[in-house]
């Protein structure tokens, strides 16, 4: 399976699509499902508002047209900024797959909206390093990161990845640091200053991120504790090829890639500070855990070990919707 998406062809898109039909075809006996927590931020009023009063075909539809949507993007931006060095489909292909781990991501959530903030600002970082007017666009990602911070409040971790990554690729400019901090700040600025004109000043709360550590899940079940385990034993699979390739890498490719080791690290803390969103925040982890994953589908010159991982993903994916099938 995994050959039909190493290669550079739009007709890999009907592959996708077909694929996230697989996938997701426990839709098939339970309706897909739109949740939200009221403390997640604009998103979660934004689902509540919208998305709850469909039905579960549009569910079903608007479901598969998200992550389709998220994984063609992720890997057209890999292609584009040579994050491989062999360009394909396989990113796409490991974040559907992904997706269908948990039956939690599964169900279109704030987290799941806020993929598409966290690619865009990656976008950005990764334009850091030859960006001919670097101010306007650190003062862009601030903003990105500020505005995706009040979209799904648990995201205010990449606070931490924007700063960390502008050291990284960039050397110290106290101007430049601050122009990102600028951006970050300047939605809660014209936030507080409607409240304040509106004078619901007292609802600012409400739209600032709330800190709640501990454990995502109170027991850890079966299906959960197999998925996780299979997940970074495929995420330490592709840290394994990419670190077999990295040196042959450019530099500046090389430092991207740092950025996305970094957002793999954050992502996997936020349902830990996040206790309200439980396991769906998780699904953050999936835009820099497709990226290492699918070195091991793209590196192998034999297709036995990517064949084989396909189908270990398979198989839990299978064995977690089990209450589901089954019917």
């Amino acid at each position: 399976m995994v050959f039909l998406f190493r290669d550079k062809s739009v007709v890999n898109i009907l592959f996708l699509v077909m694929l996230s039909m697989a996938v997701h075809a426990h839709f098939m006996v339970g309706a897909a499902l739109a949740i939200t927590v009221d403390q997640d931020g604009l998103f979660a009023l934004f689902i509540k508002h919208y998305f709850s009063k469909l039905n579960t075909s549009w569910l079903f539809l608007c479901y598969h047209a998200i992550i389709l949507v998220q994984a063609i993007r992720i890997n057209i931006l890999f292609n584009e900024h040579k994050i491989f060095a062999q360009m394909g489909y396989t990113p796409a292909m490991t974040y559907i797959l992904l997706t269908g781990i948990f039956p939690d991501w599964a169900s279109i959530t704030p987290a799941l909206l806020a993929n598409f903030l966290l690619i865009f600002s990656y976008q950005l970082l990764v334009k850091l390093g030859t960006a001919p007017r670097a101010k306007t666009l650190i003062f862009n990602i601030g903003l990105s990161v500020g505005v995706a911070t009040l979209c799904f409040h648990p995201i205010a971790l990449l606070n931490i990845v924007v700063f960390f990554a502008l050291a990284i690729l960039r050397s110290f400019r106290l101007q430049e640091w601050f122009c990102l901090l600028l951006g970050v700040l300047l939605p809660f600025y014209f936030l507080a200053a409607s409240l304040f004109l509106l004078n619901q000043y007292n609802h600012l709360p409400f739209y600032l991120p709330r800190v709640k550590i501990g454990l995502p899940v109170d027991i850890l079940t079966p299906q959960l504790g197999t998925g996780i385990i299979v997940i970074f034993l495929c995420f330490f699979a592709g840290i394994f090829y990419w670190q077999k390739f990295n040196s042959r890498l450019a530099i500046q490719i090389r430092k991207n890639w740092s950025v996305l080791l970094l957002m793999a690290i954050v992502a996997i803390c936020i349902p830990f500070i996040s206790h309200h969103s439980f396991i769906s925040s998780s699904i953050l982890c999936l835009v820099p855990f497709s990226a290492f994953i699918s070195n091991a589908f793209s590196y192998p010159k034999r297709l036995l070990f990517p064949n084989l991982l396909f189908w270990i993903l398979a198989a839990v994916i299978v064995y977690n919707n089990w209450a589901l099938i089954k019917i």
